[in-house]
């Protein structure tokens, strides 16, 4: 019933004219960054072609193992004619965009402006920056054929369970998953299979989503068998959803 409707005040329906036309600005200016945003990595990168984002944790130093095999399967990759896609910062970031630099594909950094960590390192080809988080995370989704996921922390684990969850509702194209660490992954995909599909919140089809595999040369064959299977490009049906990225 009309009575019962709670009163929502509308921006335009406040009293104080100067904070509603200031607040309006404000706004309007954020929607025009945002847009800036998506125009930028849709202009730089739209053309890159084939392409894999790769994850892992900021805070890995240079002399870690897992530092060394990013830099392996980068190199790998970008030799096989992958452009390779990381988050531009320091870490395994870093060591993607190194190995890639060093291969013969473009090396591309989505950089985030952070209070503290991201700090953009030097081996970009293709360098682009981002103040909003969820702009930057289409992009990585958007332009990329593979994800390739090193340990990392909550940065790490958030895109690996946004491109989990685009590709089981339909929203984005499926594309080869591989979480690169047999130790490190091995406790979160046994809480998938005991938690999640015990419990009936994903199916056990839904784990075909994600491969393990700790071999730089095995992960570059696993994307190439891949797509010896199907097309690189969106088929007809996921063409439209694709775009929306």
């Amino acid at each position: 019933m009309e009575s019962d409707r709670k009163n929502v005040p509308r921006l335009r329906q406040l009293a104080n004219i100067e904070r509603a036309t200031s607040r309006k600005a404000s706004e309007s200016w954020q929607m025009f960054t945002i847009m800036a945003e998506f125009i930028d990595a849709a202009e730089r990168l739209s053309e890159l072609k084939p392409a894999v984002s790769m994850f892992g944790s900021a805070r890995i130093t240079t002399d870690d193992p897992h530092y060394a095999i990013a830099a392996d399967i980068a190199r790998r990759l970008s030799d096989a004619g992958f452009a390779v896609i990381s988050g531009g910062g320091p870490g395994i970031m870093e060591a993607a965009n190194k190995g890639a630099f060093e291969g013969k594909s473009p090396s591309v950094g989505l950089n985030i402006e952070l209070p503290r960590e991201q700090v953009s390192n030097a081996w970009q080809n293709i360098s682009l920056s981002f103040r909003h988080f969820f702009a930057r995370k289409v992009a990585f989704v958007k332009y990329a054929d593979a994800y390739v996921v090193l340990p990392g922390g909550f940065g790490t684990l958030d895109e690996l369970f946004e491109v989990l969850a685009l590709i089981q509702t339909g929203k984005s194209k499926r594309i080869p998953v591989i979480l690169v660490g047999t130790d490190f992954w091995h406790g979160l995909l046994q809480w998938f299979r005991e938690q999640l599909v015990g419990k009936g919140m994903i199916t056990l089809e839904d784990l075909d989503l994600v491969q393990l595999i700790d071999e730089p040369a095995n992960i570059v064959d696993a994307i190439f068998a891949f797509y010896e299977a199907r097309d690189i490009n969106p088929t007809e049906a996921e063409s439209p959803m694709h775009s929306f990225l």
